[in-house]
């Protein structure tokens, strides 16, 4: 199976490790979920990547997350469920790491495709208006 290369808006299947996990001592998410990458930093063969998950759970603080639009979800092959992209918490890990998962169905990918630019854009505006202001925290996969 060919990994994808790591770039800014692909949206792969990935292990999150929620913040209040990682807090709380886990070192391995609960489950496979698509997440967004977010930032990709090459240094020479090495790749580091930060990921925002995507989620079915409403936020409670809707200027933390982005809705997901039912049409990208459809054109990334996503269920129709409500989603969002959270954008006050990271997983940061050198790529491809141990928690990347094949997409459920398609054991031979890793991705699900790209988010519109149009709509990477937004979520990158909102995500460093959001680490600036200091409410954005990455939690670090390889240490």
């Amino acid at each position: 199976m060919a990994l994808p290369e790591p770039e800014c808006g692909l949206v792969i299947s990935y292990s999150y490790l929620w913040r209040q996990e990682h807090a709380a001592g886990q070192t391995e998410g609960v489950k496979a979920r698509p997440s967004a990458i977010v930032l990709a930093v090459s240094k020479g063969d090495a790749k580091t990547v930060t990921v925002a998950p995507i989620t079915h759970t409403q936020p409670s603080d809707p200027s933390l997350a982005i809705e997901i639009p039912a049409k990208v979800k459809q054109h990334l092959g996503l269920d129709a469920e409500r989603s969002w992209i959270v954008l006050d918490e990271f997983n940061e890990f050198a790529w491809p790491g141990f928690d990347l998962c094949s997409v459920p169905g398609k054991p031979s990918r890793y991705d699900y495709g790209f988010l519109p630019p149009a709509l990477f854009a937004k979520i990158i505006t909102r995500v460093l208006e959001l680490r600036r202001s200091g409410r954005a925290v990455a939690s670090s996969r390889d240490d």
